[in-house]
């Protein structure tokens, strides 16, 4: 399993972060590469939702994704529906966790991304851990954006 961090410290409220990170309509506003959110249902620890995302050669790709953990106003858990879809083929595991803690008037916010690859995959786990930092980083610049 690969696991990356990254953090930050944005000067917005700890419960206005949460506002934003914790509602799945709101990833458009601040995660790399989602164009929209569709059939959000339920809410808190269980809601499920699917990613509309844009690829580097102008398609759109559908990923479900559904709640692990929300502890309102520190964390917030996602994991990908990955049996029976094509990204089964290279993923068994993909899972994101967003925490925040006070900072002195700000909020220090990590996000975490534990991927576990299957098969063949497994031999481009530095890759993949490096492109998951990269991501993790344009997702915290994204939600810097978002608060400001």
């Amino acid at each position: 399993m690969s696991r990356v961090s990254r953090k930050t410290t944005v000067p917005a409220s700890r419960e206005e972060v949460w506002r934003l990170v914790a509602d799945p309509y709101n990833l458009p506003r601040w995660w790399p590469r989602v164009l929209r959110i569709e059939g959000v249902e339920g809410e808190g620890q269980g809601v499920q939702w699917t990613k509309v995302l844009g690829t580097s050669e102008g398609r759109s790709v559908r990923a479900d994704f559904h709640c692990t953990a929300t502890v309102e106003p520190e964390r917030f858990g996602w994991e990908q529906d990955i049996e029976g879809t094509p990204f089964e083929r290279h993923l068994k595991h993909y899972a994101v966790e967003t925490t925040l803690a006070e900072a002195g008037g700000a909020t220090e916010v990590t996000l975490t991304a534990d991927q576990t690859l299957r098969g063949m995959s497994r031999l481009g786990s530095p890759m993949m851990r490096r492109g998951q930092g990269s991501l993790l980083e344009e997702a915290l610049e994204g939600l810097e954006r978002a608060l400001a």
